[in-house]
Order: structure tokens, then C-alpha cells, then sequence
């Protein structure tokens, strides 16, 4: 019985946590930040004045962006209303997916 748990438990995890889960596009309440997360670990990132194209892995509740240039690596944190918060003490606003 608790390896049928345990199972059911991974694959659920899987499924929230893998990078087909947060595919989508985010985006703080001003429009100004956007986050386009897409198939394969890609991603474009842009923000006031650029865009930049990034790469991204998800491990359980952590989103990792890794972007050329100035922007380099950013960890968001992901929540279960589906919102991003970026990394701590930093301007990023809360990102949410776009329906």
C-alpha cells in the first residue's frame, strides 16, 4: 500500500512540477514583465526595454531561468495558486499565467 502511495505521490509531483505543468505565458499586473515559458526547457523573458531569450528547469516548488548577458540566473519560487515570486530582494514583481 505505500509503495502504490508513494507512486501515486511522485507521479502527482511530476506532473505539477515538470516543465509541461508551468508552460504558458506570466506576467506581472502591469504588462511591464512577461515570462513566456515554452516546450523544451525555452523560454523568453522580457522586461521594461528588452527581451531576452532563456533557457529553464523546474525542481519541486523552485523554476530556475537562465538567461545571457545581465540578466543570468534568476530562481523564482512557484505557488500552488499558480503565481511566480522572483528571486528575494529584488524589484521582480508576482508573475501570474495568463488564461
Amino acid at each position: 500500500m505505500r509503495r502504490i502511495v508513494r507512486v501515486a505521490l511522485v507521479l502527482s509531483l511530476g506532473a505539477v512540477g515538470g516543465c509541461s505543468g508551468v508552460r504558458g505565458t506570466y506576467s506581472d499586473q502591469s504588462g511591464a514583465f512577461v515570462l513566456d515559458l515554452k516546450s523544451g526547457g525555452k523560454a523568453s523573458f522580457s522586461v521594461p526595454g528588452d527581451a531576452v531569450a532563456c533557457n529553464y528547469r523546474v525542481e519541486g516548488e523552485s523554476l530556475t531561468l537562465n538567461c545571457p548577458g545581465d540578466a543570468g540566473k534568476l530562481v523564482f519560487t512557484l505557488h500552488g495558486d499558480g503565481s511566480l515570486t522572483g528571486p528575494r530582494d529584488s524589484f521582480m514583481p508576482a508573475l501570474r499565467k495568463k488564461s
